[in-house]
């Protein structure tokens, strides 16, 4: 076979915006070109990579198969340019960090801090839920994901950087707001606003109360702890999540953290990628950034900060 990497380039932004037209204003170039590119590339293969059902396209089997060789392709020419750089002595190249929607407050200004120190490196950020971070491990499309409890079904190397405490909470007004202790048998006695089934915190959760011989009742699900937050300030149900996202709830006496037994409920903040994938002066620069500072841009009310963060 014999392609070119315009070629490729060209095949990989339609297959993945399923349109030649916003393929082509992505590439910058007419509709016209981007679809003689994407012939002449089919030409050379012997086989058609979309197949056009009305004004909707879909990869063919073939294309689908391409479309993996093509991802790939780009990780290693993207990988080349890192290490080539790195061997100049400079840190520059992209960053793809995919970060669960949980830690999104205090990764933004891990994020923030880090691009101080190395101004030429470019960062993409997705902050999203727990089953795309899954699928973007199993593709291999990030750098670097942070997230609560990895998967163990899966090949990654996985390291713990900062605790994540998850804390049980409730309206000011709720009649358990004041109390000194309360008991877990009796915290299960109330309805709870959680997150949808599959989320690491909820499957978390579930452990936790199963392990403590308690049944948790499930008022409402909700797909974002901003979700979850708003649902507790309006008094629909308590609450549990990390810690780490109550910042201006607690400073602004919106919601508030019970004495729970057996609570906080103790997890782990980790950085994951696919085992065997090779460290870009780039990603090694972020990982060792991340360990070292992590932990400083976690910003907690006074009050809470006797919880091991």
């Amino acid at each position: 076979m014999n392609f070119t990497f315009r070629q490729l380039k060209t095949f990989e932004a339609v297959a993945r915006q399923l349109s030649f037209t916003r393929a082509a204003e992505e590439l910058f170039l007419t509709q016209p070109a981007v679809s003689m590119q994407v012939r002449q590339l089919e030409d050379n293969i012997g086989l058609p990579l979309f197949e056009h059902l009305g004004r909707r396209i879909d990869l063919t089997h073939a294309g689908l198969v391409l479309h993996g060789f093509v991802q790939r392709i780009n990780e290693v020419v993207a990988e080349a340019d890192e290490v080539l750089e790195g061997m100049k002595g400079l840190r520059r190249g992209l960053l793809r960090i995919s970060v669960a929607s949980t830690a999104n407050h205090f990764a933004t200004r891990l994020l923030a801090d880090f691009a101080r120190q190395y101004p030429d490196v470019s960062i993409s950020l997705d902050v999203t839920n727990r089953e795309t971070l899954i699928r973007q491990l199993e593709n291999n499309e990030t750098d670097m994901v942070i997230m609560g409890e990895p998967p163990r079904d899966m090949d990654l190397e996985a390291e713990a950087f900062m605790k994540n405490p998850l804390v049980a909470i409730a309206p000011p007004e709720h009649p358990l707001a004041d109390k000194t202790s309360i008991s877990l048998a009796r915290l299960a006695r109330e309805r709870f606003v959680l997150r949808e089934q599959g989320s690491g915190t909820r499957d978390a959760i579930a452990r936790f109360f199963e392990q403590h011989g308690q049944e948790l009742k499930t008022g409402l699900e909700m797909s974002s702890n901003e979700a979850i937050k708003h649902a507790v300030e309006a008094g629909l149900g308590l609450g549990i999540v990390s810690l780490h996202t109550l910042e201006l709830e607690l400073e602004a006496a919106r919601i508030t953290v019970l004495n729970a037994e057996g609570f906080p409920i103790m997890r782990n903040w980790y950085m994951v990628h696919r085992r065997g994938k090779r460290d870009t002066p780039v990603t090694k620069a972020f990982h060792d950034y991340v360990l070292a500072e992590a932990s400083q841009h976690v910003r907690l009310p006074q009050a809470h900060m006797s919880t091991d963060t």
